[in-house]
């Protein structure tokens, strides 16, 4: 009776069905690897349906869509870097991002996204960047 909400991590369908259907309980947040190259959109979509609040970890993808023509044009157009496109893609997606730095200046880069926004065609062509691709260990097989 102490908890008034809980939130978990790596979560997927099966897991938050599980958990739900056993205890009742949904969770006010799932922590989840996201990034252009994982965009995870079926367990966003359910997410939104049972208003769990999705959280982003891993959210630049190591890096490894900076180069990425949505992306690039994006930060063209927009006078930002890279990171901060990807940052505010999440954003935009309605996604609380919890990105990480190591040096000051990437600490406020970090925080420099809301003075920009992407525009549909942006986000539809960040859409495309989706392969699947994990960073972390997938959490259907991680054991």
């Amino acid at each position: 009776g102490r908890a008034t909400s809980i939130g978990v991590s790596n979560f997927q369908i099966p897991h938050l069905e599980r958990l739900i259907a056993e205890t009742g309980v949904t969770p006010a947040l799932n922590q989840i690897e996201l990034n252009p190259r994982l965009q995870q959109a079926d367990l966003r979509a359910l997410h939104d349906r049972m208003g769990i609040v999705t959280q982003g970890w891993t959210p630049l993808g190591q890096g490894f869509s900076f180069d990425a023509a949505p992306v690039q044009a994006a930060a063209a157009r927009t006078g930002k870097t890279p990171a901060q496109v990807i940052l505010r893609w999440h954003l935009q997606l309605g996604v609380s991002v919890i990105p990480r730095s190591t040096r000051a200046a990437g600490l406020a880069e970090n925080l420099a996204i809301c003075d920009f926004a992407l525009t549909p065609e942006d986000m539809a062509a960040m859409a495309t960047l989706d392969e699947g691709a994990r960073c972390g260990p997938d959490p259907m097989t991680f054991a």
